[in-house]
């Protein structure tokens, strides 16, 4: 039987979901089909709107190969298994004369668990378990939330959190559901024969497409125990944000809460004596916690070494006594004494791995008015393993619509663990990168506005000029306006002056309701502002008229003293290299690049990305910078913007009357 092609297979699915094939997608499909055949590895840029999700999925089908399809964020894996995968399976069926299986698979946390819907929380300060929903007043919101669990277990075939509409707080979801530590396992649980973790691996294992999470992808590739089925093929979309979830993986937090919480779980299951002497080595922690620690550790003071040492001993005296005593008196004891156990490797852990203080860790204490005091550890660089975890024993496509910064992809590849495109060497796996462009012309359809003739932004300083000219800008622009803040306390500054500045502009801010409802509203009503920070810049997808001005308060380096970039950044120049661009520079670009992606969302938008910074125009970076946003037409002129973002106004008027 004749093989059927890939313009012929791309068409058809293209079709299915009701797109249009553009150049770029194409383009896409064919260079992922190489990299799968030649089992080389590739970075692919292809930019809002190009379809990638095809470009990767139909050439993935087509070969027959095990895929993983690795994403950041739930509303792409939703994407792809409600919408795009199951059209394109049934569009391709009728050419590939097979219907592939496809299937999710999320961390443990994700699914209900069915041990603790019906026997009940293992409880802090009591033996055994108690009933949740006995312990909460129905007419509580906790308690709605857990009679709604309770009846959705009867009705769910997945058990899968985001499954439930509408949602529960995170402290109800909490009740019914365990992490991998906690989980008894199947052999040893007696609902292991319907447990929805485990109905989730059975149908990942016998699909021949498995989407997941980047975190999860973090996990099989540091723990060493793989948690994802073999495969031949793995594709990692939203790939610029892989680093930092990978980080987070890898950051291991101790605090005074988490130590106690600990000690009272393991107390009743222990003889007296390991008890006591946790007991005693989390008060010593608790003690120096409430002292002011500076924020980076590069050397661990003597005091806090002697206590995190004495929790590290404790810890593992309780994890051996734990396995060596049994005590029959504890409702549902293997429960109880696997949540216990969960609590204090995850101490022991990282405590153990503070004091052995190696030169790939970066440690720092950190207090937040709401959270407390916490020691973190995190990975210097999660480049190497990447290098030896990600790229070994198959083929790996990574793509966004930001991977090429600065004209180039080393600066991602290095982060990835990858030498500079073109190198050859042992041990260094050989990757490709190609920016397959985009379907929308960018000269035509934005403008890049600088503003050139502000005051630099000082460290924490007022910046009135900033804000006159923010107003100016909203004005022109009949609202519209997504701004983008360095910092959640710009954002709320911000927002405060300039709804009394003009009030006639309804101004919604981050934190002032779900993120979903925000953006919807935004989305409604053109006249309205959305302001904000970190997530804004990634996780707006609002095409049309109401977004039409895309601000940035001012280029987002990372703050000087983040204990973790700026320990890379000095690592960088103690290997002779250029740490500003390599790690501050690079770290800004991304953030730039998604943030100014903002704006164009379809072929008929039209706007202004105005970034308040004049170090954009005048700093020796800032054709760095430029070079990795969109190619809209540039300009600092203050008065062309203004009557430009009056004219987009009015036409988006006109076309609304």
């Amino acid at each position: 039987m004749t093989k059927p092609s890939l313009p012929d297979l791309l068409h058809a699915a293209v079709t299915a979901v009701g797109g249009v094939e553009r150049p770029g997608q194409v383009a896409m499909a064919e260079a992922v089909t190489e990299a799968i055949d030649d089992g080389s590895h590739l970075l692919v840029q292809a930019g809002t709107g190009t379809g990638k999700s095809l470009g990767y999925l139909v050439p993935a089908l087509a070969q027959g190969e095990r895929v993983v399809v690795a994403t950041a964020t739930l509303a792409l894996q939703r994407q792809l298994v409600e919408r795009d995968l199951p059209r394109t399976v049934d569009a391709l069926h009728p050419q590939l004369r097979r219907r592939p299986e496809f299937a999710m698979l999320k961390g443990r946390s994700n699914y209900l668990c069915l041990h603790r819907l019906h026997e009940g929380v293992p409880q802090d300060e009591e033996e055994g378990l108690f009933d949740p929903f006995e312990a909460a007043a129905p007419t509580s919101k906790l308690g709605q939330d857990l009679l709604r669990l309770r009846d959705w277990s009867d009705e769910t075939e997945t058990g899968d959190r985001d499954d439930l509409t509408p949602g529960v707080s995170d402290r109800a979801w909490g009740q019914v559901s365990v992490s991998s530590r906690e989980c008894l396992g199947a052999s040893k649980c007696a609902y292991g024969a319907e447990c929805f973790a485990e109905a989730a691996r059975e149908r990942a294992k016998l699909a021949e497409v498995v989407v997941t999470n980047h975190a999860l992808l973090a996990i099989d590739a540091i723990e060493g125990a793989p948690v994802l089925p073999q495969h031949e093929v793995l594709i990692v979309d939203e790939a610029h944000e892989l680093v930092s979830r990978v980080t987070g993986v890898a950051t291991g937090e101790l605090t005074p809460g988490q130590v106690n919480r600990a000690v009272r779980r393991a107390a009743k299951l222990v003889d007296e004596k390991a008890a006591d002497q946790l007991q005693t080595a989390a008060e010593g922690f608790e003690r120096l916690m409430e002292l002011a620690l500076p924020g980076r550790l590069e050397e661990i003071p003597e005091d806090l070494g002697y206590a995190l040492m004495a929790l590290r001993d404790a810890s593992r005296a309780v994890i051996t006594a734990l396995g060596n005593t049994r005590d029959r008196s504890v409702q549902d004891e293997d429960a109880v004494r696997k949540q216990a156990l969960a609590s204090v490797e995850t101490v022991h852990g990282v405590a153990e791995r503070i004091t052995q203080g190696s030169e790939y860790d970066v440690v720092w204490y950190e207090r937040h008015d709401r959270f407390g005091a916490s020691l973190r550890v995190a990975p210097l660089s999660v480049s190497g393993l990447l290098r030896e975890k990600l790229f070994a024993d198959r083929s790996v496509v990574l793509t966004s619509a930001t991977l090429k910064l600065g004209g180039d992809f080393n600066g991602v590849g290095a982060s990835l663990g990858l030498a500079p495109e073109g190198s050859h060497g042992e041990d260094m796996p050989v990757w490709k990168g190609i920016d397959v462009g985009s379907p929308f012309d960018y000269p035509k359809q934005g403008i890049l506005y600088v503003a050139k003739h502000l005051n630099r932004p000082a460290r924490d300083g007022e910046r009135g000029d900033m804000l006159d000219e923010l107003t100016e800008l909203m004005q022109a622009a009949g609202g519209r306006t997504l701004g983008l803040f360095s910092s959640m306390r710009a954002a709320q500054q911000a927002a405060e002056e300039l709804r009394t500045r003009i009030p006639e502009l309804p101004i919604l801010l981050q934190g002032e309701d779900t993120l979903g409802e925000l953006i919807k509203n935004f989305a409604a009503d053109p006249k309205t502002c959305l302001f904000g920070t970190l997530s804004l810049w990634q996780g707006v997808d609002v095409p049309g008229p109401s977004c039409q001005l895309v601000v940035m308060d001012k280029i987002p380096f990372p703050r000087p003293d983040d204990p973790l970039m700026s320990a890379r950044q000095k690592a960088v120049e103690d290997a002779g290299g250029n740490g500003f661009m390599a790690v501050a520079a690079t770290h800004a670009a991304l953030l730039m690049a998604q943030g100014a992606g903002r704006l164009v969302r379809a072929t008929g938008d039209r706007g202004v990305v105005a970034v308040l910074d004049p170090r954009l125009a005048t700093a020796r970076y800032g054709s760095y910078l430029k070079a990795s946003l969109p190619d809209f037409w540039y300009t600092t002129d203050r008065n062309q913007v203004r009557k430009s973002l009056a004219a987009i106004d009015a036409a988006a008027k006109a076309a609304e009357a």
